[in-house]
């Protein structure tokens, strides 16, 4: 490493980690010098993942954990294991799942499902790793929420739901945290081009909702949503706590996206759009 790196002697515990905003975050995190682990369910992607980032030529180190964010014990266990690598001084709970439908013909186990991950597997993030941090004398935090979260997504229900949870996690965190020299904030993208949206993408009345929607015209990328964070983690934003930053292209400014020509034909009884909406 060279000593201009501003992160040098860092170290970032990332949930999903291996592909998408997650892997992009690793990516910018490292340029700057610091060190990573990324954490996910399937080990063959982090092993890729883990190589693309040493292929790369950034500054730091990049090692990955096997991980269910919905389960605590094998969070804590991650971060225990990363921290007597190197200490930590950042987290990023990125970790999330979908999920579109009718609120009425929602299941509950679908329900409980989409909350576990987004939501509580924020939750474990944050605790664990912020128990790291206070150990090791203060760091930051950082979540991927959503837009979903600040504006209505039509047959979305759980996954605002959570996302809206993530908000105000991120607000009380940064509130009781603050004593502790741990800045939490976080970052709510809008249409972001990755696997996990990609059949937002795809659909092409829904693709062009979308960018109806968006101020400055076009979807984001990966780069967009990891800068961001990279900022919200660095020590550019010292001052900065209980924040959570739409990077979706100005589209918390309108009205959430109509993705029912993506669900037609495929969920039954979709309940009509008021007008007064539509």
């Amino acid at each position: 490493m060279t000593s201009g790196s501003p992160l040098a002697g860092h170290h970032a515990f990332i949930t999903g980690g291996g592909s998408g905003i997650g892997l992009g975050t690793a990516k910018a995190l490292m340029a700057d010098g610091a060190s990573v682990t990324i954490c996910g369910r399937t080990e063959e992607t982090l092993i890729a993942a883990v190589g693309e980032l040493g292929a790369t030529g950034t500054e730091g180190a990049a090692a990955y954990a096997v991980v269910d964010v919905a389960d605590e014990d094998s969070v804590a266990d991650a971060v225990a294991a990363a921290n007597v690598r190197m200490p930590l001084t950042m987290g990023v709970a990125n970790a999330g799942r979908g999920g579109a439908g009718p609120l009425l013909q929602l299941d509950a186990k679908s329900w409980e499902d989409t909350l576990r991950v987004n939501l509580t597997g924020t939750f474990f993030t944050f605790k664990h790793v912020g128990t790291a941090l206070a150990a090791n004398g203060g760091g930051a935090m950082c979540a991927v929420s959503s837009i979903s979260g600040v504006r209505t997504h039509r047959l979305f229900g759980a996954y605002t739901a959570a996302k809206a949870g993530v908000n105000n996690l991120v607000e009380n965190a940064a509130d009781e945290l603050g004593s502790l020299g741990i800045r939490v904030n976080g970052v709510a993208p809008g249409l972001v081009e990755t696997d996990l949206s990609m059949a937002l993408q795809t659909n092409e009345a829904v693709n062009e909702d979308y960018r109806l929607n968006m101020p400055l015209g076009r979807r984001g990328t990966v780069q967009d949503v990891a800068s961001a964070i990279r900022f919200l983690l660095g020590p550019e934003s010292s001052w900065i706590t209980g924040v959570v930053v739409s990077v979706d292209g100005g589209h918390h400014l309108r009205r959430g996206p109509n993705i029912d020509p993506l669900m037609e034909g495929v969920v039954p009884d979709l309940p009509p759009i008021s007008p007064q909406v539509d």
